[in-house]
C-alpha cells in the first residue's frame, strides 16, 4: 500500500548571514516535511509572503536597513490567514521575547536551537492553533 505522505510545511527563512541560510536550509530540507524558501534580505519580504504563501516565516532580527520586528508587521498584511511568524535571534532571549510580543510575531527561537530540536520546534509550532503563541 502507498505511503501518503503529509503535506510539507512551506517555511520562508530569511536571514543576511548565508552560513546561517545554508545550514537551516539543509537542517530542514534533509528532514523531508519542509519545503524551504531562503532570502537573504528584510526587503522584499512582504512579496515572497504573498506570492510563496509560507505557513512560517523564519525571520532574523537584525538586518542594516530594515529590522525584523519591522517587517513582521509589513509583511503580516500580505500573507495568507495562518501564516506564522517566528523572530529569529542570537539576541538576549528576554529581548528576543519582548520584541516578538511587540511586533506581533507568533514566536521567537534562538539560533542556538539547531538541528533535530529546530525541526521539532518548528513542527510543533505549525501544529499549535494560531493567536498569540510563542514558542522558546
Amino acid at each position: 500500500m502507498p505511503d501518503v505522505a503529509a503535506p510539507k510545511v512551506r517555511i520562508l527563512v530569511v536571514d543576511d548571514d548565508p552560513d546561517q541560510l545554508d545550514l537551516v536550509r539543509r537542517t530542514l530540507s534533509s528532514h523531508g516535511g519542509f519545503e524551504v524558501q531562503t532570502h537573504n534580505s528584510a526587503l522584499g519580504v512582504s512579496n515572497l509572503v504573498r506570492n510563496g504563501e509560507p505557513d512560517l516565516v523564519l525571520l532574523d532580527v537584525n538586518f542594516p536597513a530594515l529590522k525584523g520586528d519591522q517587517v513582521v508587521s509589513l509583511a503580516r498584511r500580505y500573507a495568507p490567514q495562518g501564516t506564522k511568524f517566528i523572530l529569529y535571534s542570537a539576541s538576549d532571549e528576554s529581548r528576543l521575547r519582548a520584541l516578538a510580543l511587540a511586533s506581533g510575531a507568533d514566536g521567537y527561537l534562538s539560533k542556538s536551537v539547531q538541528g533535530a530540536e529546530l525541526i521539532q520546534k518548528l513542527t510543533a509550532f505549525r501544529k499549535k492553533p494560531g493567536g498569540s503563541t510563542l514558542l522558546v
